[in-house]
């Protein structure tokens, strides 16, 4: 692994190199077999540097295939932070699973051609690209093609389920500790969550179990902006009104949209598709409930349907609108988002990235969005190099795994990996850091980060004499087992947020 992240790089990648634009400008759509097809292309003309495999089945049986870029393929290296891109959530959005496979076969050009930046970039991360996590949903809109597409064809997996409002909801539990100091990370599960989401929302949280990701995004389609959390307000009842929903890292979350936006060749000014968006970025809960949901609507044998944001509503003349998913018999969607769910449940920081007004674009215009986004999905990679790492380890230098670390005023702590090292993004500032594990002593030191890279701060921690009374932390805090919560989100009219 290549030490020092120190080049501070400013503008867009510089390319010159031959066939990088006539392979760009050959840039088409891929139905499923020919994805896989691409994806081991790659592989094959970077085997040193890739590895392919696979982290469950669609509900119709495809694989979800991530192709992964590293110096050591299939390993993860002490204080290597790891890092996903995911595709195609929506089925009927296509852009992120267009742009994820030319950024892998870009990856990969890049690296056989000895650029620096990409050189340093595979050497020191751990990259994990997953293009589609629908492909069942995708095949539905494609057999329709870009020129009749609209925002309901494919959207959601076979059993038209959005794979977006799939995953626990963990937000009001989340809200709920917030008034009784409980826990502020990796919040428990409700009981047998595997059997209330689909398989592929199943396959992603296996996946973030068992890889300590460190930053992310979610590519959907259909408006251009970057989306950062939270998804869902602390108080939905209110309508018609902004709801901006904060998490404990609102300021760092910012900065990674903004990253994201102004590398972007015209996200950052802000207008676009009819919408305007500060600098191109917004908090999810503030802007559902500023584009007062409805997007679009059909009217097809006097049934209407509307098509508002994250749930499509289906009802005739004199009835109440009712969710698809109810009209045909299924249970009605009602969990959270998968950026809020990474945020609350695991050490990953991720945003969404709305990439084009059209969800379906026509072949023509892949080229054009290829060239805005590359430089964006370049620098928003980087991000995950700054801040503070580590490693925790015992009085025999032995790595301590689940370890907290926790920042004074940031009311959101992050755990080690079972190598005993931790990632914790962070802007430039002093911070007073704390990394404290059951049995031990805590240990407290003052760090100061600068813009560049990750400043490297370990801990040493010492068994706590039998007789010691450790302060509880927030890991060690009493917590309310998934029963008890929901008795009480219930007893306070809060569980219709709360999907157990």
């Amino acid at each position: 692994m290549w030490l020092g992240w120190n080049i501070v790089w400013l503008g867009a990648l510089l390319i010159g190199l031959n066939g990088t634009v006539a392979w760009a400008s050959d840039i088409q759509h891929h139905r499923y077999e020919e994805l896989v097809r691409a994806l081991f292309v790659v592989q094959s003309e970077c085997p040193y540097i890739t590895r392919i495999y696979s982290i469950g089945r669609s509900v119709e049986g495809r694989h979800l295939y991530v192709l992964e870029f590293s110096d050591t393929p299939g390993i993860h290296e002490a204080m290597e932070p790891e890092f996903k891109y995911v595709g195609n959530m929506h089925g009927n959005e296509v852009l992120g699973r267009e742009l994820l496979i030319q950024l892998s076969q870009f990856l990969c050009e890049e690296y056989r051609a000895g650029n620096q930046r990409i050189t340093r970039l595979i050497h020191d991360t751990r990259i994990h690209i997953l293009p589609t996590m629908n492909p069942d949903g995708y095949e539905v809109a494609a057999k329709q093609g870009p020129e009749f597409n609209g925002y309901l064809v494919g959207r959601g997996n076979s059993r038209e389920v959005d794979l977006n409002r799939n995953f626990p909801d963990l937000n009001a539990l989340m809200y709920y500790y917030e008034k009784t100091n409980g826990r502020n990370h990796h919040l428990p599960l409700p009981d047998n969550w595997e059997h209330q989401v689909e398989l592929e929302t199943l396959a992603v949280i296996k996946w973030m179990q068992n890889y300590n990701f460190v930053l992310s995004a979610n590519l959907h389609g259909g408006a251009v902006v970057a989306n950062y959390p939270f998804d869902k307000s602390r108080d939905p009842r209110i309508r018609g009104k902004t709801t901006y929903a904060t998490t404990p890292d609102d300021k760092i979350f910012k900065k990674l949209a903004r990253t994201y936006s102004y590398a972007h060749s015209w996200m950052h000014k802000g207008w676009n598709c009819g919408d305007f968006f500060d600098e191109g970025i917004t908090n999810g809960a503030s802007w559902y409930s500023l584009s007062k949901g409805i997007l679009e609507c059909y009217d097809s044998n006097e049934l209407r349907s509307c098509f508002c944001k994250d749930r499509t509503y289906f009802w005739t003349e004199g009835e109440e609108p009712k969710t698809y998913s109810h009209l045909i018999g299924l249970p009605v969607e009602a969990g959270t988002g998968m950026q809020d769910f990474n945020y609350l449940y695991t050490n990953c920081f991720e945003i969404t990235l709305e990439l084009s007004c059209d969800k379906f674009p026509p072949a023509s215009a892949l080229s054009r969005e290829w060239l805005g986004n590359r430089e964006a999905l370049i620098s928003f990679l980087e991000q995950v190099h700054h801040g503070i790492k580590g490693m925790v380890y015992d009085n025999n230098n032995n790595p301590i795994g689940n370890a907290e670390i926790s920042v004074a005023g940031i009311n959101h702590d992050v755990t080690t990996g079972v190598d005993g090292d931790y990632f914790r993004l962070l802007l430039p500032g002093t911070y007073t850091v704390t990394a404290s594990t059951s049995g031990y002593l805590p240990s407290t030191s003052t760090v100061t980060v600068g813009p560049a890279e990750a400043i490297q701060l370990h801990f040493y921690l010492k068994v706590a004499p039998k007789d010691t009374n450790l302060t509880q932390s927030h890991h060690s805090k009493k917590n309310l087992s998934s029963a008890k919560a929901r008795a009480l989100l219930q007893k306070e009219n809060h569980l219709e947020t709360y999907s157990w």
